[in-house]
């Protein structure tokens, strides 16, 4: 089944995302998180590539277990950053191998030291994505900032950006983290207002610990309001209490992205089961 058509649909969606052990280790961890996933039902579950691509053939192997083994629908993630145009031809035959059918086209973190783009390569997730469409018959999808692309000078100009990924076939848009629901809503109107009405996927992160946190605002530059801040001031040295008011944080943005008619929910799992089976637990009646 294609994403858009999960999307699409009447129903409220509940993806989860997670990521590929290191090249090299051993995928028996890995098999055991998807199945216990699994059972959660969610709508999809994406697996992620890793900015340097020595990974892939690992996201092709969880994609795989996530869709021929336990049944649910794998969307891959594929990145420019790390492939040439053969490489995108090797990787979805792989997928398309494996009877897969969905991929998230993205341009992925920059390694230092790499000359991007590289030779036969993509400078921009347009251009992924473009070359995936014409190539294949996979169902595309793109990511979308809220807060803007930390290397646009803009939201309005990041949401030029989006526009041509679009306008090059992607069929639905994931969106990076946030912490402030209100800032979600501004984007969709500014979305809208350009044209852009594919399905929008709310993405969301439950900060667990303190680390987390800090990576993931220095990477992005997302910004905590001042509620999520006196959460993190007054729990940090409390891992257990940190760990449980994300989690409540989370299900709140859930709660009320669904409370103002927003049915496409993403979990960043981090590939931690436990949190995602908490969180579904605090919202499983509103997703039927």
């Amino acid at each position: 089944m294609t994403i858009k058509d999960i999307l699409e649909s009447k129903k409220v969606s509940f993806s989860l995302e997670i990521f590929p052990p290191k090249k090299g280790t051993a995928l028996s961890g890995a098999k055991t998180l998807i199945k216990d996933l699994a059972l959660l039902n969610p709508s999809y579950m994406s697996v992620t590539y890793g900015s340097t691509g020595d990974n892939s053939d690992n996201t092709i192997e969880m994609a795989k277990e996530v869709q021929c083994v336990n049944g649910i629908t794998a969307l891959a993630h594929l990145t420019c950053v790390s492939s040439d145009k053969q490489k995108v031809r090797d990787v979805l035959d792989g997928l398309k191998g494996c009877g897969i059918e969905n991929v998230l086209a993205l341009r992925g973190d920059i390694p230092e030291g790499l000359n991007f783009p590289i030779p036969g390569g993509y400078r921009y997730a347009s251009d992924l994505i473009k070359e995936i469409r014409e190539m294949s018959c996979f169902c595309v999808g793109g990511a979308c900032y809220p807060e803007g692309h930390p290397e646009s000078k803009s939201v309005d100009e990041d949401i030029d950006n989006i526009k041509k990924k679009v306008e090059s076939g992607c069929q639905f848009l994931t969106t990076q983290m946030f912490f402030d629901n209100n800032i979600l809503y501004n984007y969709m109107y500014k979305l809208l207002r350009r044209g852009i009405n594919v399905p929008i996927v709310a993405g969301i992160m439950p900060i667990t610990n303190v680390k987390q946190c800090e990576r993931i605002c220095g990477i992005n530059g997302t910004a905590l309001p001042q509620n999520f801040r006196a959460i993190i001031s007054r729990f940090s040295d409390d891992p257990i209490s940190l760990k449980q008011a994300g989690i409540a944080y989370a299900t709140s943005q859930i709660v009320d992205l669904l409370a103002n008619g927003f049915k496409n929910i993403h979990l960043y799992t981090m590939n931690k089961p436990d949190v995602a089976i908490k969180i579904k637990e605090n919202i499983c009646s509103m997703l039927d």
